[in-house]
């Protein structure tokens, strides 16, 4: 469901996650005080574009559900004709598709959910979102449905698996205009579900609508080299409430990650990480099929198992196995793998589908039949990462230096005092972040059952009661994850409050022109009129 246990290289958790050095970085707005940092988010935006085969990419979104529904705001606002529609696949993951929802509807966008095999493009849509693989784990060929959806004059995104990339035809090849997705598995934790950074990717002629951050190379006025927010699209302070989007920040740490975790492996590293869990995705099949269950085909790391009415017990003995698995609806589970699974792993499993009894093979004497490998036509044949920063750094001493240098470039909490940047971790004391490496924090999905987790829920109930002692208020969300996010979501709650009472034509939201740029663009994003309120040279209001 877009989220994956990985190994974070102990140089990267040590000397970046565990480094006040990069993990209280003022946001780079001053690139002049931030080259370090730009120049780890250039490396990731290189890794995007390589992966994706697009044209270009932001610095990083906040998840992959709101990274989509960012492609879907894009793609309306790209769309010449009258069309109000956005079709989403069935096959897309459920959160997906349920932020997806949430998003449209105060724009006035309709969400049509179904199938992209007998989608016959009418209504008429202005864009198409696809999963790649879908949620289930298949991989389809969407090329006929992308070349359908350009002659209905959609624009068309691809939620796409980032490390499956590395085998898969990229989103580029097969004619998407928008790539979106999770970067969570290229070494940042679980941790229960974030924070994780999204990549978003598309093609040049839209780079004056991609939400978010853009970084370029420039020079200084010395002629040297420099980097810099080369098109900060959000430019929301000169847009107002033209802005296409309300992104004012992004997972920059996490960011930082994922591009070390590319440059630590390189391309063939990364590739033998993709071959070996796809390996043992079809060991795993080749095993169940012996044991008579039908698997579907074809796949990356994730199995479709039909087991007809046996659903349940199965669930049941995975869980006395300490195995989570997914129910895909009533006749199917799902299954997959990562870079931790081992053999043992796939024995246990073995198991689980066997009764609890030891199976006459092993995983090591099965032998997976040629037809469980990706098939030609979707196996990707174009390079990637072949910049010589992800060829450089091949041991971990150079890799070390590599990243000192970059954070010797940055302002830190570490170097000076950071008066400004609301949604960056500067505040955050080191006796909070010890337990976030924590496997016991770390290594939690997202969708483990609420049983297993109730160390969080604990944490969750004591912060939300304290937060309503020290606000007054009775109700505390704790889902926004950034504070364009926060600010959205009030305007929201606002808007269903009036709803509900009946006065669903209040819709005029009064902003003063001294309010950050995020305000009026979150007030259009939830289907408002943004009245600007003048001010005078102390920015009161007049």
């Amino acid at each position: 469901m877009g989220y994956s246990d990985c190994i974070t290289p102990p140089v990267i958790q040590r000397n970046i996650l565990e480094n006040p050095g990069w993990y209280t970085q003022y946001t780079p707005y001053q690139p002049e005080i931030a080259q370090g940092r730009l120049e780890a988010l250039l490396n990731f935006q290189t890794m995007v574009i390589d992966l994706t085969g697009l044209e270009i990419a932001n610095a990083s979104l906040l998840d992959e559900a709101t990274a989509a529904a960012e492609a879907m705001t894009m793609s309306y606002g790209l769309h010449k004709g009258k069309a109000k529609a956005f079709w989403v696949s069935e096959a897309c993951h459920p959160q997906t598709i349920d932020v997806i929802q949430t998003r449209a509807k105060p724009q006035g966008i309709e969400v049509i959910v179904g199938n992209h095999q007998t989608f016959e493009f009418d209504p008429p849509i202005f864009g198409a979102l696809l999963q790649y693989p879908a949620t289930d784990g298949t991989i389809y060929n969407y090329q006929e449905f992308i070349q359908r959806a350009h002659e209905a004059g959609a624009l068309v995104t691809m939620a796409a698996d980032l490390l499956s990339l590395t085998l898969l035809k990229p989103p580029g090849e097969l004619g998407a205009d928008i790539a979106v997705g999770n970067t969570q598995r290229f070494g940042v934790p679980l941790g229960y579900g974030g924070p994780h950074a999204a990549y978003f990717a598309t093609k040049e002629t839209y780079k004056r609508q991609i939400p978010g951050r853009l970084v370029g190379v420039s020079k200084d006025v010395s002629g040297r080299p420099a980097l810099r927010l080369a098109l900060q699209t959000r430019e929301q302070h000169i847009r107002r409430d033209k802005a296409t989007s309300n992104i004012c920040t992004a997972q920059v740490l996490l960011a930082v990650m994922a591009s070390m975790y590319a440059i630590y492996h390189g391309p063939e590293g990364l590739y033998q990480i993709a071959d070996r869990i796809h390996q043992r995705t079809a060991t795993l099949a080749e095993g169940l099929q012996q044991l008579g269950y039908e698997v579907g085909t074809p796949f990356f790391d994730t199995l479709r198992v039909e087991v007809g009415d046996r659903a349940e017990e199965i669930l049941e003995r995975a869980i006395a196995h300490r195995i989570n698995l997914r129910r895909v609806g009533d006749r199917a589970i799902g299954i997959s793998l990562d870079e931790t699974t081992s053999e043992p792993d796939l024995l246990h499993l073995f198991k689980v589908f066997l009764k609890g009894e030891t199976p006459h093979f092993t995983p090591s004497t099965l032998s997976p039949r040629p037809s469980f490998q990706i098939p030609v036509a979707h196996q990707r044949t174009t390079p990637y990462l072949t910049h010589p920063v992800f060829h450089r750094y091949r041991s971990e001493t150079e890799l070390l230096r590599y990243m000192n240098r970059l954070q010797a470039k940055d302002l830190s909490l570490t170097t000076a005092m950071i008066p400004l940047g609301s949604c960056t971790m500067k505040l955050n004391a080191t006796a909070e972040m010890i337990p976030i490496s924590w496997p016991e924090f770390a290594q939690i999905h997202p969708f483990a059952p609420l049983e297993q987790t109730q160390g969080y829920q604990t944490l969750f109930q004591q912060l939300e009661q304290m937060l309503s002692e020290i606000t007054g208020f009775s109700g505390i969300s704790l889902q926004p994850n950034a504070g364009s996010q926060g600010e959205y979501t009030g305007l929201l709650v606002i808007r269903q409050y009036h709803e509900q009472r009946g006065e669903g034509h209040r819709h005029i939201c009064l902003i003063p022109e001294s309010a950050h740029g995020t305000n009026p663009a979150s007030a259009v994003m939830a289907g408002m009129e943004v009245v600007p309120i003048v001010c005078d040279e102390e920015a009161i209001l007049m």
